[in-house]
């Protein structure tokens, strides 16, 4: 979630943290799929009408809002950092939240946890953009990691990506496509448009110094064919490419992108190409 570190409290000892909270965390999710819905329903309740994963789920501030007010949809919180686990479950449990799960598994895992048209909706909240060329493969929003969404929705299930970084959103806008998405909805101001999304640390953060949130919500249309998929990958995967071309506008450069825009700065001060390839 993010590229800002998680910062632990002193004397934060992880281990008691899981145990103290673990009530909330599922460390086998690979024996519920299938039936999370029935699974994970209070006794004596109905099982719940829809199955929400929030992936990269950070410390669960998102979860744990919108776990509240949709009390019908039971939600998962995957993420591969034990700490924003522990920190997401203890969130979960000293709220008393009955409909919320946490998952230490990485996007890799999903299809071993959930099955075919299982899941109604997946976030993306502010994931980590990788913003060089050679880490493109590990985005979540890379072409490939979508395709390999698409099976685990339902009819109408959607996948809503938000960021910080507007290169990241465009980026994505080409890998949905290509992927055999149908975007319903783009936005470059997805607080004031969509306030529904509760607002996480990380946004708060990122506001406070300038940042707006874009996002992509988009729902699988036909199977991507092998040709959409190559476009896909054959798609310009540096995100500094996706940076405005007067660099002087921005009033918030995305996080990890900074050394790349004081570089093009430089190189355009001295009067050359802003790519040196170029």
């Amino acid at each position: 979630m993010g590229s800002l570190h998680v910062r632990t409290p002193k004397n934060f000892v992880l281990e008691e943290r899981l145990e103290c909270y673990g009530s909330a965390i599922e460390t086998s999710p690979e024996s519920y799929i299938g039936h999370w819905r029935e699974a994970c329903a209070p006794a004596g309740s109905k099982p719940f009408a829809r199955l929400h994963l929030d992936l990269g789920c950070g410390k669960g501030t998102y979860l744990a809002e919108r776990a509240k007010i949709e009390p019908d949809t039971l939600f998962i919180g995957a993420d591969q950092e034990p700490i924003c686990i522990a920190y997401a479950a203890q969130r979960v449990v000293e709220a008393g939240i009955a409909n919320a799960v946490l998952v230490p598994r990485k996007a890799g895992s999903l299809a071993r946890i959930f099955a075919t048209g299982e899941l109604d909706a997946i976030t993306l909240n502010f994931p980590t953009p990788c913003p060089k060329a050679r880490h493109a493969k590990q985005r979540l929003v890379y072409v490939d990691a979508l395709a390999s969404f698409r099976p685990l929705l339902a009819t109408g299930g959607t996948v809503t990506l938000r960021t910080d970084s507007k290169p990241l959103r465009d980026y994505a806008l080409g890998q949905f496509e290509a992927a055999g998405y149908r975007a319903l909805w783009i936005s470059d101001d997805v607080r004031a448009e969509h306030p529904e999304h509760p607002m996480t640390e990380y946004e708060q953060r990122t506001r406070d110094m300038g940042a707006y949130v874009y996002g992509i919500c988009a729902t699988p249309g036909a199977a991507p064919s092998k040709t959409q998929l190559e476009a896909g990958r054959a798609q310009e995967q540096s995100l500094a490419c996706y940076l405005p071309q007067d660099l002087e506008s921005l009033n918030y450069v995305p996080l990890g992108m900074e050394e790349a825009v004081e570089n093009f700065k430089n190189r355009m001060r001295k009067g050359k190409n802003r790519f040196p390839q170029v």
